[in-house]
């Protein structure tokens, strides 16, 4: 976690209120909500925006927060190109229906949480957004438009997660501080101009990133990466999408990853692998290509207390970490002959496992195929082992243990005070430079700038010694394809697939293990609960739920 989400730990639903300085510490109060008398000065402005990546990190964590759940981030990747299940009795309630589609209905528990995970954020972000004008407050005009920026890139992430998964969806822009059931669905262009508006106003005003000393926090960059990704969904903004990727390229703030550099430099690897090491992720730790990066804090380091017992000071706030390692890793420790280990990665589960597609997507001499990135090999490890050193041979067939399964090392982590595993201490890198290399191409794709889309990507090929493609060769579907070799395990494949309408096209002939196809699952399903709630006014359901 970040050290300052355990500092400030009550915000996964609150905003932590600091007392204004001119009162008496016995005077202090204690507000359990993001509230108008919370927000007094500046420190109390700079908690909650802290409070909204708090709730934001929720989307990371949420396994512990929906009755021990733990497949949502399975969901973003299986059912789609680039992953499927190995193993169907191991699927739990909340990916179940993203791989067999005839079992997606509005009682998802995915689809819940993502609505009221993005409304959360919303409305605790519009009482950041209505409050920091009040005239009582004695704060600068640049603290003020800082705040207001940080508030409205959260609302309009949050917006632009529902706007591509459900299509128009309600439109708040108050505070709600009461029960309402009469809402109705605005049309997809309100809400699409409610982002632009936001974004545009968070790229001038929010902090550069080097401003920063939270760089977990809005930068002006985070918000032109997400400008161009919202102009490609609404269409007809292809020219200023180019835009805001160039003002990222051209910024002089960041650079892609071309040398050896970090912890692990003088070891075996390549620049790219460099990118995901422990201790490497971070703009601090010399990866120049990070816009943004959700710095986390192993909670057992973290002093003053903040142990172990962490949880038992803080109950209701969930200290169990990410699933990503456990979801991409594999369980090569339940094979004889094989121990856990830093350099396979730690203990992982093989949640999902990489499509026959992805694994033959690479080029030989492409970089990100390396086996410093996707391993396809493994070697008993255990010295006791009388096949110590020697290559595991899987058995033919499917291997629906897990144990011996090719993978991405993006998340590979071990801890040797938590060798079970059960806490992720790495570091989410979020937005970076490659996948703005990646908009800018479909950009300018979409103009019909081939030769430039093909520029684009040659600048992420020639970094990985891939070798280099013409204009000829620039389709949406070859830019999807770039975008597994350069993002897999790190993009929303799922997210990535429903804004540029490609989901339904690019599982046919590529995913695996998907039943159910049809048209519906070009939108999520509005939750059935939400519907039901909302007594006063229809909330329309999107199509064939």
């Amino acid at each position: 976690m970040k050290i300052y989400k355990i500092i400030l730990a009550i915000v996964t639903t609150v905003i932590f209120v600091l007392p204004a300085c001119k009162k008496d510490f016995l005077d202090e109060k204690v507000y359990s909500k993001f509230t108008p008398e919370a927000l007094s000065d500046s420190l109390a402005f700079e908690a909650g925006i802290i409070g909204l990546q708090s709730q934001y990190s929720l989307w990371n964590t949420m396994n512990e927060n929906q009755n021990g759940n733990q497949g949502f981030l399975c969901v973003w990747q299986m059912g789609t190109d680039v992953a499927y299940n190995k193993a169907p009795d191991d699927l739990d309630p909340m990916s179940i229906p993203y791989t067999n589609y005839e079992k997606l209905n509005s009682a998802d528990l995915s689809s819940e949480f993502l609505w009221k995970w993005a409304y959360n954020i919303i409305n605790n972000a519009n009482v950041v957004i209505v409050n920091i004008d009040k005239p009582e407050l004695t704060v600068g005009e640049r603290f003020k438009n800082k705040i207001k920026a940080q508030a409205m890139f959260y609302r309009a992430l949050s917006y632009n997660y529902l706007a591509t998964l459900y299509g128009g969806v309600p439109l708040i822009t108050e505070p709600l501080s009461a029960p309402k059931t009469d809402f109705v669905r605005a049309a997809v262009k309100d809400v699409n101009d409610l982002i632009v508006s936001d974004l545009n106003f968070a790229k001038v005003n929010a902090p550069s990133i080097d401003e920063l000393a939270a760089k977990s926090l809005p930068n002006k960059f985070m918000a032109s990466q997400l400008l161009a990704e919202a102009y490609l969904r609404i269409g007809g903004k292809d020219k200023e999408a180019e835009a805001e990727c160039d003002a990222i390229i051209n910024s002089g703030q960041f650079s892609l990853i071309k040398n050896r550099y970090g912890v692990k430099a003088s070891q075996p690897g390549d620049p790219f692998a460099d990118m995901f090491i422990f201790g490497n992720q971070r703009r601090l730790q010399g990866n120049t290509e990070a816009i943004w990066v959700e710095e986390t804090e192993n909670p057992a380091s973290v002093p003053n207390g903040a142990g172990p017992d962490l949880q038992s000071k803080f109950p209701g706030y969930h200290f169990t970490g990410s699933q990503h390692r456990r979801v991409w890793g594999s369980r090569y420790y339940n094979t004889p002959g094989m121990v856990l280990s830093d350099s396979l990665g730690g203990r992982g589960i093989s949640r999902l496992a990489l499509t026959y597609f992805v694994l033959n997507l690479y080029s030989k001499d492409d970089m990100r195929n390396s086996p410093y990135n996707l391993r396809r090999k493994y070697y008993y490890n255990d010295p006791s082992s009388p096949k110590y050193r020697q290559l595991v041979v899987p058995g033919p067939g499917i291997d629906t243990n897990r144990n011996i399964v090719p993978k991405i090392n993006k998340w590979d982590q071990f801890d040797p005070n938590d060798t079970f595993g059960s806490s992720m201490i790495k570091d989410f890198i979020i937005m970076r430079l490659g996948e703005t290399y990646l908009l800018k191409a479909e950009a300018q794709l979409k103009q019909g700038n081939t030769s430039g889309a093909a520029a684009s990507i040659n600048v992420l090929r020639d970094r990985a010694h891939a070798g280099s493609v013409l204009a000829a060769n620039i389709t949406m579907d070859f830019i999807l394809d770039e975008r597994v070799r350069e993002l897999i395990g790190e993009e929303n494949r799922r997210m990535t697939l429903m804004r540029t309408g490609m989901l339904l096209k690019r599982v046919v002939g590529r995913g695996l293990k998907i039943t159910g196809l049809s048209d519906k699952i070009n939108l999520l399903p509005i939750p059935q609960s939400e519907i039901d709630l909302n007594k006063d006014a229809k909330l329309e359901q999107n199509p064939g739920y």
